[in-house]
Protein backbone atom coordinates (compact mmCIF):
# COMPACT_ATOMS: atom_id res chain seq x y z
CA UNK A 1 0.00 0.00 0.00
CA UNK A 2 1.48 3.19 -1.03
CA UNK A 3 0.66 6.26 1.45
CA UNK A 4 1.55 9.77 0.87
CA UNK A 5 1.36 12.59 3.32
CA UNK A 6 3.61 12.25 6.02
CA UNK A 7 4.68 8.57 4.58
CA UNK A 8 6.69 6.72 6.94
CA UNK A 9 5.17 8.55 10.16
CA UNK A 10 2.00 7.29 9.07
CA UNK A 11 3.38 3.82 8.05
CA UNK A 12 5.06 3.26 11.22
CA UNK A 13 2.56 4.05 13.19
CA UNK A 14 0.48 1.46 10.97
CA UNK A 15 3.05 -1.46 11.15
CA UNK A 16 3.24 -0.85 15.10
CA UNK A 17 -0.18 -2.19 15.30
CA UNK A 18 1.32 -5.65 14.21
CA UNK A 19 3.57 -8.02 16.46
CA UNK A 20 6.78 -7.17 15.73
CA UNK A 21 9.63 -10.07 15.93
CA UNK A 22 12.72 -8.48 17.55
CA UNK A 23 15.19 -8.59 14.82
CA UNK A 24 13.34 -6.12 12.91
CA UNK A 25 15.25 -2.96 13.50
CA UNK A 26 14.43 -0.77 10.67
CA UNK A 27 11.01 0.28 8.58
CA UNK A 28 12.26 -1.06 5.62
CA UNK A 29 12.95 -4.71 7.15
CA UNK A 30 9.16 -4.56 8.19
CA UNK A 31 8.14 -3.98 5.03
CA UNK A 32 10.44 -6.22 3.24
CA UNK A 33 9.90 -9.42 4.97
CA UNK A 34 6.23 -9.90 6.42
CA UNK A 35 6.61 -13.58 8.94
CA UNK A 36 3.76 -15.74 9.41
CA UNK A 37 3.12 -13.89 12.79
CA UNK A 38 1.79 -10.67 10.86
CA UNK A 39 -0.40 -12.95 8.81
CA UNK A 40 -2.20 -14.56 11.77
CA UNK A 41 -2.79 -10.96 13.35
CA UNK A 42 -4.34 -9.51 10.18
CA UNK A 43 -6.66 -12.85 10.06
CA UNK A 44 -7.34 -11.95 13.72
CA UNK A 45 -8.19 -8.16 13.05
CA UNK A 46 -10.21 -8.53 10.41
CA UNK A 47 -12.32 -11.55 10.86
CA UNK A 48 -15.53 -9.55 11.08
CA UNK A 49 -14.93 -7.68 8.34
CA UNK A 50 -14.49 -9.41 5.61
CA UNK A 51 -16.28 -13.27 4.41
CA UNK A 52 -14.64 -16.20 5.41
CA UNK A 53 -15.13 -17.47 1.65
CA UNK A 54 -15.94 -21.09 0.85
CA UNK A 55 -13.07 -23.41 -0.50
CA UNK A 56 -15.67 -26.00 -2.60
CA UNK A 57 -14.65 -29.38 -4.71
CA UNK A 58 -15.55 -28.75 -8.17
CA UNK A 59 -17.27 -30.26 -10.88
CA UNK A 60 -14.59 -29.54 -13.17
CA UNK A 61 -12.23 -32.18 -11.50
CA UNK A 62 -12.84 -35.18 -13.70
CA UNK A 63 -12.35 -33.06 -16.57
CA UNK A 64 -9.15 -31.99 -15.44
CA UNK A 65 -7.83 -35.11 -14.26
CA UNK A 66 -7.28 -33.54 -10.10
CA UNK A 67 -9.16 -33.03 -7.40
CA UNK A 68 -10.07 -29.17 -8.03
CA UNK A 69 -10.79 -27.53 -5.24
CA UNK A 70 -11.66 -23.57 -6.06
CA UNK A 71 -11.47 -20.69 -2.94
CA UNK A 72 -14.52 -18.24 -4.18
CA UNK A 73 -12.98 -14.72 -3.35
CA UNK A 74 -15.34 -13.12 -5.88
CA UNK A 75 -17.87 -13.58 -3.53
CA UNK A 76 -16.27 -11.08 -0.86
CA UNK A 77 -19.32 -7.72 -0.66
CA UNK A 78 -17.29 -5.60 -3.54
CA UNK A 79 -16.61 -8.94 -5.69
CA UNK A 80 -13.02 -8.94 -4.39
CA UNK A 81 -10.12 -10.26 -2.22
CA UNK A 82 -8.29 -6.59 -1.77
CA UNK A 83 -10.80 -6.66 0.52
CA UNK A 84 -8.65 -8.11 3.14
CA UNK A 85 -5.80 -6.40 2.50
CA UNK A 86 -7.66 -2.99 2.37
CA UNK A 87 -9.66 -3.46 5.76
CA UNK A 88 -6.27 -4.38 7.07
CA UNK A 89 -4.70 -1.24 6.40
CA UNK A 90 -7.84 0.86 7.33
CA UNK A 91 -7.90 -0.74 10.84
CA UNK A 92 -3.88 0.09 11.27
CA UNK A 93 -4.42 4.00 10.64
CA UNK A 94 -4.08 6.31 13.27
CA UNK A 95 -7.12 7.55 14.78
CA UNK A 96 -6.21 11.05 13.88
CA UNK A 97 -5.86 9.73 10.50
CA UNK A 98 -8.80 7.86 10.59
CA UNK A 99 -10.80 11.05 11.59
CA UNK A 100 -9.60 13.12 8.80
CA UNK A 101 -10.12 10.69 5.99
CA UNK A 102 -8.77 8.79 3.12
CA UNK A 103 -8.34 8.98 -0.64
CA UNK A 104 -8.01 7.40 -3.94
CA UNK A 105 -7.99 7.59 -7.69
CA UNK A 106 -8.13 5.26 -10.52
CA UNK A 107 -10.95 2.46 -11.74
CA UNK A 108 -10.17 -0.50 -9.95
CA UNK A 109 -11.08 -3.02 -7.01
CA UNK A 110 -8.66 -1.74 -4.89
CA UNK A 111 -10.51 1.81 -4.97
CA UNK A 112 -14.08 -0.18 -4.67
CA UNK A 113 -12.38 -1.81 -1.37
CA UNK A 114 -11.58 1.08 -0.07
CA UNK A 115 -14.48 2.92 -0.18
CA UNK A 116 -16.81 0.28 1.15
CA UNK A 117 -14.49 -0.34 4.18
CA UNK A 118 -13.96 3.09 4.99
CA UNK A 119 -17.52 3.99 4.98
CA UNK A 120 -18.16 0.90 7.10
CA UNK A 121 -15.47 2.40 9.73
CA UNK A 122 -17.19 5.68 9.42
CA UNK A 123 -13.28 7.15 8.17
CA UNK A 124 -14.19 10.18 5.46
CA UNK A 125 -13.53 8.49 1.90
CA UNK A 126 -13.17 10.30 -1.36
CA UNK A 127 -12.81 8.60 -4.56
CA UNK A 128 -11.47 10.79 -7.82
CA UNK A 129 -12.58 9.30 -11.26
CA UNK A 130 -12.19 10.35 -14.80
CA UNK A 131 -14.69 10.87 -17.05
CA UNK A 132 -14.16 7.60 -18.37
CA UNK A 133 -14.82 5.54 -15.73
CA UNK A 134 -18.00 2.88 -16.37
CA UNK A 135 -20.94 4.24 -14.51
CA UNK A 136 -21.66 1.22 -12.72
CA UNK A 137 -18.47 1.44 -10.93
CA UNK A 138 -19.27 4.90 -10.18
CA UNK A 139 -22.92 3.95 -9.11
CA UNK A 140 -21.82 1.25 -6.51
CA UNK A 141 -18.91 3.64 -4.72
CA UNK A 142 -21.48 6.32 -3.87
CA UNK A 143 -23.45 3.37 -2.59
CA UNK A 144 -20.87 2.04 -0.48
CA UNK A 145 -20.74 5.79 1.35
CA UNK A 146 -17.74 7.34 -0.23
CA UNK A 147 -17.76 11.27 -1.83
CA UNK A 148 -17.27 10.67 -5.51
CA UNK A 149 -15.56 13.22 -7.27
CA UNK A 150 -15.25 13.30 -11.27
CA UNK A 151 -11.98 15.20 -12.58
CA UNK A 152 -10.13 14.80 -15.87
CA UNK A 153 -10.28 12.34 -18.76
CA UNK A 154 -7.47 9.99 -17.51
CA UNK A 155 -6.29 8.14 -14.71
CA UNK A 156 -3.64 10.32 -14.54
CA UNK A 157 -6.02 13.09 -14.63
CA UNK A 158 -7.75 11.78 -11.44
CA UNK A 159 -4.17 10.43 -9.71
CA UNK A 160 -3.25 14.21 -9.69
CA UNK A 161 -6.17 15.69 -8.51
CA UNK A 162 -6.22 13.56 -5.39
CA UNK A 163 -2.83 14.08 -4.33
CA UNK A 164 -3.44 17.50 -4.69
CA UNK A 165 -6.44 17.60 -2.26
CA UNK A 166 -4.79 15.24 0.14
CA UNK A 167 -1.71 17.47 0.60
CA UNK A 168 -4.25 20.83 0.48
CA UNK A 169 -7.07 19.02 3.19
CA UNK A 170 -5.00 16.34 5.42
CA UNK A 171 -6.23 13.50 3.73
CA UNK A 172 -4.42 10.31 3.38
CA UNK A 173 -3.93 9.46 -0.09
CA UNK A 174 -3.70 5.38 -0.74
CA UNK A 175 -2.30 3.78 -3.46
CA UNK A 176 -2.15 0.31 -3.70
CA UNK A 177 1.83 -0.98 -3.39
CA UNK A 178 3.32 -3.77 -1.27
CA UNK A 179 3.42 -2.80 2.26
CA UNK A 180 3.79 -5.51 5.14
CA UNK A 181 0.03 -4.16 6.23
CA UNK A 182 -1.26 -4.91 2.90
CA UNK A 183 0.97 -8.30 2.18
CA UNK A 184 -0.82 -9.63 5.18
CA UNK A 185 -4.14 -9.09 5.22
CA UNK A 186 -3.95 -10.39 1.66
CA UNK A 187 -1.70 -13.39 3.37
CA UNK A 188 -4.86 -14.53 5.09
CA UNK A 189 -6.28 -16.19 2.00
CA UNK A 190 -3.67 -18.74 2.45
CA UNK A 191 -4.36 -19.26 6.08
CA UNK A 192 -8.01 -20.01 4.95
CA UNK A 193 -7.37 -22.29 2.12
CA UNK A 194 -5.22 -24.65 4.44
CA UNK A 195 -7.58 -24.88 6.88
CA UNK A 196 -10.26 -25.73 4.16
CA UNK A 197 -8.52 -28.33 2.01
CA UNK A 198 -6.20 -31.29 3.93
CA UNK A 199 -3.48 -32.95 2.18
CA UNK A 200 -3.20 -29.99 -0.39
CA UNK A 201 -0.52 -30.89 -2.89
CA UNK A 202 -0.53 -27.07 -4.69
CA UNK A 203 -2.35 -23.77 -4.48
CA UNK A 204 -2.93 -21.70 -7.76
CA UNK A 205 -3.04 -17.44 -7.74
CA UNK A 206 -3.06 -14.96 -10.22
CA UNK A 207 0.23 -12.99 -10.81
CA UNK A 208 0.66 -10.71 -13.23
CA UNK A 209 2.01 -6.70 -12.08
CA UNK A 210 -0.17 -6.50 -9.09
CA UNK A 211 1.23 -9.99 -6.96
CA UNK A 212 0.32 -9.07 -3.80
CA UNK A 213 -2.32 -12.29 -3.47
CA UNK A 214 0.80 -14.45 -4.38
CA UNK A 215 3.24 -13.27 -2.39
CA UNK A 216 1.81 -12.49 1.07
CA UNK A 217 -0.01 -15.87 0.85
CA UNK A 218 3.23 -17.58 -0.05
CA UNK A 219 4.20 -16.55 2.94
CA UNK A 220 1.44 -18.26 4.71
CA UNK A 221 1.52 -21.59 2.96
CA UNK A 222 5.05 -22.28 3.14
CA UNK A 223 5.16 -21.36 7.15
CA UNK A 224 2.72 -24.28 7.58
CA UNK A 225 3.57 -26.47 4.66
CA UNK A 226 6.66 -26.10 3.18
CA UNK A 227 5.82 -29.29 0.80
CA UNK A 228 2.67 -27.38 -0.52
CA UNK A 229 3.44 -25.94 -4.76
CA UNK A 230 2.84 -22.41 -4.74
CA UNK A 231 1.92 -21.46 -8.34
CA UNK A 232 1.31 -17.66 -10.24
CA UNK A 233 -0.08 -17.68 -13.55
CA UNK A 234 0.20 -14.10 -15.73
CA UNK A 235 -1.72 -13.31 -18.73
CA UNK A 236 1.31 -14.03 -22.20
CA UNK A 237 0.24 -10.60 -23.11
CA UNK A 238 1.46 -9.39 -19.96
CA UNK A 239 4.41 -11.13 -18.63
CA UNK A 240 5.32 -8.81 -16.03
CA UNK A 241 6.39 -11.46 -13.70
CA UNK A 242 8.54 -12.93 -15.10
CA UNK A 243 10.33 -10.38 -16.67
CA UNK A 244 10.76 -8.55 -13.33
CA UNK A 245 11.81 -11.82 -11.69
CA UNK A 246 14.44 -12.34 -14.40
CA UNK A 247 15.79 -8.98 -13.92
CA UNK A 248 15.72 -9.15 -10.64
CA UNK A 249 13.59 -5.80 -9.78
CA UNK A 250 10.58 -4.36 -10.85
CA UNK A 251 9.84 -3.92 -14.73
CA UNK A 252 8.16 -1.57 -16.31
CA UNK A 253 6.15 -3.29 -19.73
CA UNK A 254 5.41 -0.73 -22.25
CA UNK A 255 2.98 -3.37 -23.73
CA UNK A 256 0.89 -3.05 -20.17
CA UNK A 257 -2.34 -1.12 -21.38
CA UNK A 258 -4.71 -1.61 -18.23
CA UNK A 259 -7.29 -2.90 -20.88
CA UNK A 260 -10.65 -3.15 -18.45
CA UNK A 261 -10.41 -7.06 -19.74
CA UNK A 262 -7.01 -7.69 -17.41
CA UNK A 263 -7.89 -5.80 -14.74
CA UNK A 264 -4.75 -5.78 -12.21
CA UNK A 265 -3.43 -8.62 -14.34
CA UNK A 266 -1.62 -6.49 -16.47
CA UNK A 267 -0.26 -3.94 -14.42
CA UNK A 268 3.09 -2.73 -13.87
CA UNK A 269 4.75 -4.47 -11.13
CA UNK A 270 4.11 -2.35 -8.04
CA UNK A 271 7.06 -3.35 -5.62
CA UNK A 272 9.90 -4.89 -4.66
CA UNK A 273 8.22 -6.31 -1.20
CA UNK A 274 6.54 -8.76 -2.98
CA UNK A 275 8.97 -9.38 -5.90
CA UNK A 276 11.01 -10.54 -3.20
CA UNK A 277 8.64 -12.83 -1.41
CA UNK A 278 7.34 -14.30 -4.38
CA UNK A 279 11.45 -15.42 -6.01
CA UNK A 280 11.95 -16.36 -2.64
CA UNK A 281 9.02 -18.68 -1.89
CA UNK A 282 7.02 -19.13 -5.14
CA UNK A 283 7.79 -22.44 -6.83
CA UNK A 284 6.39 -21.48 -10.65
CA UNK A 285 5.43 -18.69 -12.92
CA UNK A 286 3.29 -19.64 -15.78
CA UNK A 287 1.76 -17.38 -18.77
CA UNK A 288 -1.50 -18.49 -20.49
CA UNK A 289 -3.00 -17.16 -23.20
CA UNK A 290 -5.90 -14.75 -24.02
CA UNK A 291 -7.91 -17.72 -25.52
CA UNK A 292 -7.41 -19.96 -22.42
CA UNK A 293 -9.06 -17.08 -20.16
CA UNK A 294 -12.00 -17.21 -22.10
CA UNK A 295 -12.63 -20.55 -22.09
CA UNK A 296 -11.58 -20.55 -18.52
CA UNK A 297 -14.24 -18.21 -17.25
CA UNK A 298 -17.05 -19.90 -19.98
CA UNK A 299 -16.23 -23.01 -17.71
CA UNK A 300 -16.61 -21.57 -14.27
CA UNK A 301 -19.82 -19.93 -15.65
CA UNK A 302 -21.55 -23.23 -16.93
CA UNK A 303 -19.87 -25.49 -13.96
CA UNK A 304 -20.04 -23.71 -10.92
CA UNK A 305 -22.83 -20.82 -12.11
CA UNK A 306 -19.65 -18.47 -10.93
CA UNK A 307 -19.41 -14.77 -13.13
CA UNK A 308 -15.67 -13.65 -13.04
CA UNK A 309 -13.21 -11.39 -14.94
CA UNK A 310 -10.22 -11.99 -16.43
CA UNK A 311 -8.35 -11.55 -13.07
CA UNK A 312 -10.92 -14.41 -11.11
CA UNK A 313 -10.73 -17.07 -14.00
CA UNK A 314 -7.08 -16.88 -15.00
CA UNK A 315 -5.82 -19.21 -12.37
CA UNK A 316 -8.17 -21.86 -13.69
CA UNK A 317 -7.00 -21.18 -17.17
CA UNK A 318 -3.55 -22.60 -16.46
CA UNK A 319 -5.32 -26.41 -16.15
CA UNK A 320 -7.49 -25.82 -19.01
CA UNK A 321 -4.66 -24.77 -21.16
CA UNK A 322 -2.32 -28.34 -19.84
CA UNK A 323 0.20 -26.12 -18.38
CA UNK A 324 0.79 -27.60 -14.85
CA UNK A 325 0.95 -31.43 -16.35
CA UNK A 326 2.56 -32.29 -13.08
CA UNK A 327 -0.70 -31.86 -11.09
CA UNK A 328 -2.48 -34.79 -12.85
CA UNK A 329 -4.27 -36.87 -9.68
CA UNK A 330 -3.05 -34.09 -7.28
CA UNK A 331 -5.55 -31.98 -4.90
CA UNK A 332 -4.87 -28.39 -6.35
CA UNK A 333 -6.64 -25.21 -4.61
CA UNK A 334 -7.42 -22.54 -7.33
CA UNK A 335 -7.91 -18.86 -6.41
CA UNK A 336 -10.50 -17.24 -8.10
CA UNK A 337 -10.21 -14.20 -6.64
CA UNK A 338 -12.16 -11.32 -8.31
CA UNK A 339 -15.53 -11.28 -10.31
CA UNK A 340 -15.98 -7.50 -11.07
CA UNK A 341 -16.39 -7.42 -15.35
CA UNK A 342 -19.04 -5.06 -16.82
CA UNK A 343 -21.64 -6.49 -18.30
CA UNK A 344 -20.76 -5.47 -21.79
CA UNK A 345 -17.81 -7.16 -21.28
CA UNK A 346 -19.31 -10.25 -19.94
CA UNK A 347 -21.23 -10.85 -23.47
CA UNK A 348 -18.52 -10.42 -25.58
CA UNK A 349 -16.14 -12.54 -23.40
CA UNK A 350 -19.01 -15.79 -23.49
CA UNK A 351 -19.64 -15.25 -27.10
CA UNK A 352 -16.31 -15.52 -27.98
CA UNK A 353 -15.63 -18.09 -25.33
CA UNK A 354 -18.31 -20.31 -26.97
CA UNK A 355 -16.56 -19.81 -30.41
CA UNK A 356 -13.03 -20.56 -29.30
CA UNK A 357 -14.84 -23.97 -27.28
CA UNK A 358 -16.37 -24.63 -30.74
CA UNK A 359 -19.55 -24.36 -29.53
CA UNK A 360 -20.51 -21.61 -32.33
CA UNK A 361 -20.00 -21.77 -35.60
CA UNK A 362 -20.71 -20.25 -39.07
CA UNK A 363 -20.73 -21.25 -42.99
CA UNK A 364 -21.90 -19.83 -45.98
CA UNK A 365 -22.97 -21.76 -49.57
CA UNK A 366 -25.13 -21.35 -52.18
CA UNK A 367 -28.30 -23.29 -52.95
CA UNK A 368 -30.52 -22.21 -55.80
CA UNK A 369 -33.10 -19.49 -54.99
CA UNK A 370 -35.97 -22.23 -55.54
CA UNK A 371 -38.72 -23.49 -53.80
CA UNK A 372 -37.90 -25.89 -51.00
CA UNK A 373 -34.05 -25.76 -51.38
CA UNK A 374 -33.75 -23.51 -47.80
CA UNK A 375 -36.35 -26.16 -46.61
CA UNK A 376 -33.61 -28.78 -47.62
CA UNK A 377 -30.63 -27.21 -45.60
CA UNK A 378 -33.00 -26.70 -42.37
CA UNK A 379 -33.77 -31.02 -42.44
CA UNK A 380 -29.83 -31.50 -42.12
CA UNK A 381 -29.45 -29.07 -39.71
CA UNK A 382 -32.02 -30.45 -37.75
CA UNK A 383 -31.41 -34.03 -38.49
CA UNK A 384 -27.77 -33.02 -37.41
CA UNK A 385 -29.07 -31.58 -34.26
CA UNK A 386 -27.77 -28.12 -34.87
CA UNK A 387 -29.26 -25.25 -33.54
CA UNK A 388 -29.97 -22.05 -35.40
CA UNK A 389 -28.74 -18.82 -33.96
CA UNK A 390 -28.83 -16.50 -37.01
CA UNK A 391 -29.27 -17.44 -40.84
CA UNK A 392 -29.05 -14.44 -43.44
CA UNK A 393 -29.61 -15.01 -47.35
CA UNK A 394 -27.68 -12.48 -49.98
CA UNK A 395 -29.61 -12.44 -53.35
CA UNK A 396 -27.92 -9.02 -54.96
CA UNK A 397 -24.22 -9.23 -54.35
CA UNK A 398 -23.91 -12.98 -55.65
CA UNK A 399 -20.64 -13.59 -57.69
CA UNK A 400 -22.38 -17.22 -58.45
CA UNK A 401 -24.31 -18.17 -61.14
CA UNK A 402 -27.96 -16.40 -61.49
CA UNK A 403 -30.90 -17.42 -59.60
CA UNK A 404 -28.86 -18.22 -56.54
CA UNK A 405 -28.74 -17.44 -52.75
CA UNK A 406 -25.84 -17.11 -50.97
CA UNK A 407 -27.06 -18.43 -47.14
CA UNK A 408 -25.05 -16.98 -43.95
CA UNK A 409 -25.74 -19.36 -41.32
CA UNK A 410 -24.62 -19.05 -37.64
CA UNK A 411 -25.59 -22.28 -35.46
CA UNK A 412 -24.52 -23.75 -32.20
CA UNK A 413 -23.04 -27.24 -31.49
CA UNK A 414 -22.26 -29.28 -28.96
CA UNK A 415 -18.62 -29.76 -28.86
CA UNK A 416 -15.83 -30.11 -31.19
CA UNK A 417 -16.87 -33.71 -32.26
CA UNK A 418 -20.60 -32.52 -32.89
CA UNK A 419 -19.00 -29.25 -35.22
CA UNK A 420 -17.19 -32.00 -36.88
CA UNK A 421 -20.18 -34.29 -37.48
CA UNK A 422 -22.24 -31.17 -39.12
CA UNK A 423 -19.56 -29.93 -41.14
CA UNK A 424 -19.12 -33.38 -43.01
CA UNK A 425 -22.34 -33.44 -43.71
CA UNK A 426 -23.31 -30.00 -44.87
CA UNK A 427 -19.97 -31.07 -47.65
CA UNK A 428 -21.23 -33.94 -48.88
CA UNK A 429 -24.85 -32.20 -50.03
CA UNK A 430 -23.01 -28.98 -50.46
CA UNK A 431 -19.57 -29.19 -51.55
CA UNK A 432 -18.80 -25.46 -52.02
CA UNK A 433 -20.03 -24.76 -48.21
CA UNK A 434 -17.11 -22.01 -46.83
CA UNK A 435 -16.80 -22.52 -43.07
CA UNK A 436 -15.72 -19.24 -41.27
CA UNK A 437 -12.23 -20.12 -39.13
CA UNK A 438 -12.51 -18.99 -35.55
Amino acid sequence: MKIVSRNEELLRDALSCLPQPSSRTSLASCNKLIQFEDISAAAFKIQCGVQKTPCMYSRLSKQYGMDIYLKKEFLQYTGSVKERGVLYLLMSLPQEQQRKGVIVALDSNFSMAVAYHASELRVPVFVIVSTSTAPGRVRMCREYGAMVISYGTTAKDSQVHARRLAQENGYLYLEEEDSAVYLSGLGTVGLEVYEQVPKLDAVIFPAGGHCGLLAGSAAALKHLNPHISVIGVESESFPVLQQSLKAGHPTDDQACNNHHFYGDVSGVCFGSNSLQLTGKLVDKVVAVREEDILISMLRLLEYERATVDAEGAIGLAALVAGKLPELKGKRVAVVICSGNLELHLLQQCIARALTLDNRVCRFSLVISDCPGDMSKLLEILAREEARVLDIKQERTFVTSELFTVEVICTVETRDKIHTAQLRNALLERYPTTAWTER
